[in-house]
Order: structure tokens, then C-alpha cells, then sequence
């Protein structure tokens, strides 16, 4: 798992992947009572060339939600924080993990996208109530 090809190849057989571009791709993962949670991984880079794996999990949308208490929660994550980006165009919240790619396995991202799916879910659920929207 030392690139974004290799992570490619091994969801793409274990998921049906929703969106499949250059350095994006994106699946729904099952949970329990007939849930799902949308996961999206990309590639990014710093400004030392170092790249990293981005997951996201849509949340909701942002607009009406208090950002002190976005803030408070990634006060309080040891990993993990809450960010906007757009969702078809519209500002969303999305629950976020950045991990280099030397410290990924599949056993790690495997591990990384079942915590992300499944607090992602319990996230929507307190913004959105029992509506599973995303």
C-alpha cells in the first residue's frame, strides 16, 4: 500500500467503486441494520512531496450546523477531524483521516475505513436524524 494504485486495485476488488478517477475513487460500505456510509479516498501531496492517503465520509450539510461544536469535536479526536468541502456542488461537513502511505496495510486501511464508515454513520444520524441521506 505504498501508492494510490495499489489501494485502487485492492478496494476496487473488494468494493464496487462509485467514482474512479486519477487520484480519487469512492464506495459505499455496509452497516448494520441495512445502513451504508459513503467512503471517498484521494491522493494528496505537501509541499515536501510526501503523499498521503485522504478518507472522507460525508456527514451532512453544513449550512445550520454550529461550528464551535465541529471545532470542540476535533478538539477532542485523537484522529481524525471534521472539514467542509462540496457534496454535488453544495457545502458539506465530512469526517476526515490523512495517513501517510509508509504507515498503510491492508490491514490498517481496512481498520481505518470500518472506524470511518461506522462513526461517519453516527454522525449523520445526530445531524441528519435516523435518515441515512448519504
Amino acid at each position: 500500500m505504498r501508492h494510490f494504485e495499489a489501494i485502487r486495485s485492492h478496494l476496487g476488488g473488494i468494493h464496487k467503486l462509485r467514482q474512479n478517477e486519477p487520484y480519487v475513487i469512492s464506495f459505499d460500505v455496509a452497516l448494520r441494520g441495512g445502513r451504508h456510509q459513503g467512503i471517498y479516498l484521494a491522493e494528496l501531496e505537501d509541499d515536501d512531496g510526501r503523499r498521503y492517503l485522504r478518507l472522507s465520509t460525508p456527514i451532512g450539510p453544513l449550512a445550520g450546523l454550529d461550528a464551535r461544536r465541529c471545532l470542540r469535536f476535533n478538539w477532542e479526536q485523537r484522529t481524525g477531524y471534521l472539514a467542509e468541502a462540496d457534496l454535488d456542488g453544495s457545502p458539506y461537513l465530512h469526517l476526515c483521516e490523512n495517513r501517510p502511505y509508509d504507515s498503510l496495510d491492508e490491514r490498517e486501511l481496512a481498520r481505518l475505513i470500518d472506524v470511518l464508515g461506522v462513526t461517519g454513520d453516527q454522525l449523520e444520524q445526530v445531524v441528519n436524524g435516523e435518515a441515512d441521506a448519504l
